[in-house]
């Protein structure tokens, strides 16, 4: 198979359905695309009913194109990164993996144009986090939640107002921002750096005021990004974690029990804010996302020092923060569904606390005037205990 043919079949996977966000080759599956948060086969001439491993196989040599370092990390780890382009079509992050001896490809297209926080219609507080000057924003939340995306629309925000020089360290490159008031230098993990840590490290040395770290993986990249976030620059990352409050759990995880007390004081001074994410399936189609926000203020600060407690727990804080941006997902997803944009059922799937969620739905329901419950025909049962 040559990389013209490759190409044309991309081009046919693409243009199968709308919305789509994912290719799937799969041994001993038929071509399959995501549209809309639902896997679908694609039809071809001639049909390919069932991919062999010799297909995914040749699929993924031409894509890897003889790069020594991918074939390695593939042999060696049973998994490697990199980035395609479909020339005049689209770009790809793409992962190829091993799975029961065969190779299998998911190719996740990305948007060749830079989302902007109006375009999104992302939170007002989004604004906010752009205009941070250092100290450190973590976007967490599953893997395909939109943190990238969401990150990339803060970087526009800063691109567009402020004259700085941003330096990013991606696995690998999905937005390609272009040079407005901001100077970008982005840089791709095995091309142009190693790993995280060493990437962050060189890039204190690089004179950036903003440096986008694509995760925080481990435990000295957290530490060289608090470094970072404390000789005044801003440090963005991403984290995989339910929510907002477990992230911070969840740094303080990677330091063993002696370190903690200094990673809390450290962790209390730089994280500027925690957002978490998730993506809805919404009316009509396609997806929406549903946000939990967390800003640090002297509450927050306190609660990172000494832990969480009774009366003094981050969603308590996140509920009683609303007027300064914070939100739970509890709270936006209610929103959402006040909206339109969810159903009942999807809100009460995707919440964190289904009563809290559902004491608010009955609210937006009463407020309609709508029914609240299934019980019907209530009435006194006026001759009870009465002798007939």
């Amino acid at each position: 198979m040559k990389k013209q043919e490759i190409e044309h079949l991309l081009t046919r996977m693409l243009d199968s359905h709308s919305n789509v966000s994912d290719l799937n080759l799969t041994v001993g599956k038929p071509l399959q695309v995501e549209s809309s948060g639902e896997l679908l086969p694609v039809e071809m001439k001639p049909a390919i009913k069932s991919l062999t491993p010799f297909q995914t196989e040749i699929v993924a040599l031409n894509l890897i194109d003889a790069d020594r370092r991918l074939t390695e990390t593939l042999l060696r780890t049973g998994s490697c990164d990199l980035s395609y382009s479909l020339p005049g079509k689209a770009r790809f992050r793409v992962n190829i993996f091993a799975q029961s001896g065969h190779l299998s490809i998911v190719l996740r297209q990305l948007e060749s144009k830079v989302p902007t926080i109006r375009e999104m219609k992302l939170p007002e507080s989004f604004t906010e986090m752009g205009r941070e000057l250092n100290g450190i924003v973590i976007f967490t939340g599953a893997t395909g939640t939109g943190k990238t995306t969401s990150l990339a629309a803060i970087l526009e925000e800063i691109n567009e107002r402020r004259a700085v020089h941003v330096v990013t360290l991606e696995d690998p490159i999905e937005y390609q921002h272009p040079h407005k008031k901001a100077t970008f230098n982005q840089r791709e993990m095995g091309r142009d750096f190693d790993s995280f840590a060493n990437g962050l490290r060189a890039a204190l040395r690089q004179a950036p005021k903003v440096i986008l770290v694509g995760e925080m993986r481990d435990r000295e990249t957290v530490e060289i990004g608090l470094t970072a976030a404390e000789t005044g620059h801003l440090v963005l990352s991403t984290l995989h974690t339910v929510d907002a409050g477990q992230t911070i759990n969840r740094i303080l995880g990677m330091f063993t029990n002696e370190e903690q007390k200094q990673v809390r004081i450290r962790l209390a001074d730089t994280i500027r804010w925690v957002v978490s994410q998730r993506l809805l399936p919404k009316v009509g189609g396609g997806r929406v996302a549903a946000f939990e926000v967390l800003r640090t203020n002297l509450r927050v600060k306190e609660a990172i020092l000494n832990g969480e407690s009774e009366g003094k727990t981050y969603y308590e804080m996140m509920q009683a923060g609303r007027p300064f941006g914070m939100t739970t997902f509890d709270e936006n997803i209610i929103e959402l569904y006040e909206k339109g944009l969810i159903t009942q059922e999807t809100a009460l799937a995707y919440a964190s606390h289904k009563a809290v969620a559902s004491r608010g739905i009955d609210k937006v329901k009463s407020a309609r005037g709508e029914a609240t419950t299934d019980i019907r025909d209530l009435e006194l049962d006026r001759l009870y205990g009465k002798k007939m």
